[in-house]
């Protein structure tokens, strides 16, 4: 009985052993397989918000200012300033011409007060006109067919033209004027976190890089 006992527990401690390296072996190849797919996720992330800064501040090329990180970093107090604690700013390249005259700048800013999460935008302010010039949603997690239509181009096109210093939504159409935006008819919650996304942003703008 004693030799029986002895060999059950010497095959528990194989088992153990062996699971123990299964589940060691996979970590590894996972880890393996993040570190291999980390990159081209980055990389293909880096174009898409390229690609939606060269649509919302179009025939410019970008370029991150050398003291970038100080200047989001001074963005917390533009809008805490502005009651838009909870959101940030997120990213920011200064726009330049052909003949690298520096012309406005792009941004992104996260408002995590949409109905699905965080709503994070890009918005682009050029200094001559001291105006958005255009306006794309990078991500969010809205209803399809309510929320989600913050995306589409009946909503985001409202954006270009309007000035560069504090937006507000308008309920049932009828926005007027340069600081005003229609809300997406049944997302009111998305629409406030837009809002608050691009406010954020132009908060920042008016802190520390408008011009003039």
């Amino acid at each position: 009985r004693g030799v029986s006992m002895a060999k059950s527990k010497s095959q528990v401690l194989k088992n153990c052993i062996a699971l123990l390296l299964i589940t060691l072996v996979a970590g590894l190849a996972l880890s393996a397989v993040n570190e291999i797919t980390k990159a081209p996720i980055a990389k293909a992330e880096q174009q898409a918000k390229m690609d939606a800064y060269n649509t919302v501040l179009p025939n410019a090329s970008f370029e991150e200012p050398d003291n970038k990180q100080t200047l989001l970093n001074e963005s917390a107090s533009a809008l805490h300033a502005a009651g838009l604690s909870k959101c940030s700013v997120d990213d920011l390249y200064f726009a330049y011409d052909e003949s690298g005259k520096k012309i406005g700048c792009v941004m992104s800013a996260t408002s995590p007060s949409g109905y699905g999460g965080d709503i994070k935008v890009a918005i682009g302010i050029s200094y001559e006109t001291n105006q958005i010039t255009g306006f794309s949603v990078l991500s969010n997690s809205e209803t399809a067919g309510l929320g989600a239509k913050c995306t589409e181009d009946d909503f985001t096109a409202q954006f270009a033209g309007k000035s560069a210093t504090k937006l507000e939504y308008v309920k049932g159409g009828g926005a007027s004027g340069d600081t005003q935006i229609d809300a997406i008819s049944g997302a009111t919650i998305t629409t406030n976190a837009v809002t608050e996304a691009v406010n954020s942003a132009l908060a920042f703008y008016n802190f520390a890089l408008k011009e003039g």
